[in-house]
């Protein structure tokens, strides 16, 4: 598959941040000696805040490029379901070919090479594949330190590439949480961070007619929409079914970011 060259987000500055955080605590240290306790403690906490809030916003480019749209005016939208395969795989593949529509899996490496057949079944109905990390440590993914990192990314690419024959171009941090490691990591797999545009937090407990409707407010063209499959509320087909169908009654295609752009 060939990216293109819009899309195509590789950080070419994994470390960029770095010099802001020397010359932050710099600052700190001076205000703290110069003008004292009351002056340097805010000053303090304000650069540590600077630093922190990025990490847990999902469309922050602070520390890596991020796709949250497609561009362009086309009545397309890109369909993205994370954290597969999984029981519900083959019911959402049959929901995606009753509506015409095409979708990226963000998987998680372990679970793909525990269920290999799905991940090509998704490729045969031509899907196409990211990488979400290999383990979906989502508790503590925002303060995974670089070789932790480099590690969930790593094994994740190794695994989709091993089952697929070619590796994905295409990365979703665990719960959108992007902190100073991950830039290099897609640097050296030359992989695109993507985020999203239309969400209904449907991986966590939930009500499907709340999720449906706060995904329905950002739908239109261009939008990258965010889907899951397989959290233990069991609503995702019902859904992801719903969001295929407003897709449908707006006159919007579900297709992939390539054939989007061609």
């Amino acid at each position: 598959m060939t990216v293109p060259e819009t899309l195509h987000r590789i950080p070419r500055h994994p470390w960029r941040w770095l010099p802001w955080l020397l010359l932050s605590q710099l600052l700190v240290a001076w205000a703290w000696v110069a003008l004292g306790w009351l002056a340097g403690l805010p000053l303090m906490l304000a650069s540590h805040a600077l630093f922190m809030v990025p990490v847990f916003l999902p469309n922050s480019r602070f520390y890596a490029p991020v796709l949250s749209r497609l561009p362009g005016p086309a009545p397309r939208v890109w369909l993205t379901i994370d954290d597969g395969p999984s029981h519900e795989t083959p019911a959402v593949l049959d929901l995606l070919d009753r509506y015409q529509a095409k979708a990226t899996f963000f998987l998680v490496g372990e679970r793909a090479l525990a269920q290999p057949d799905l991940v090509r079944q998704m490729l045969a109905r031509g899907h196409s594949l990211g990488n979400h990390s290999h383990g979906h440590p989502q508790a503590r993914f925002w303060r995974l330190g670089p070789a932790a990192m480099a590690d969930e990314i790593a094994r994740c690419q190794q695994a989709l590439t091993a089952i697929a024959g070619q590796p994905p171009r295409w990365y979703r941090s665990v719960v959108g949480m992007t902190n100073p490691f991950v830039a290099p990591a897609l640097q050296r797999w030359n992989l695109t961070r993507v985020g999203w545009s239309a969400r209904g937090f449907d991986g966590v407990d939930c009500q499907a007619q709340a999720v449906v409707e706060r995904i329905n407010a950002d739908l239109g063209p261009g939008a990258i929409v965010l889907l899951h499959e397989g959290a233990a509320h069991g609503h995702n087909l019902a859904i992801i079914e719903a969001v295929l169908q407003a897709l449908q009654d707006r006159g919007l295609r579900a297709e992939l970011p390539d054939a989007a752009l061609s």
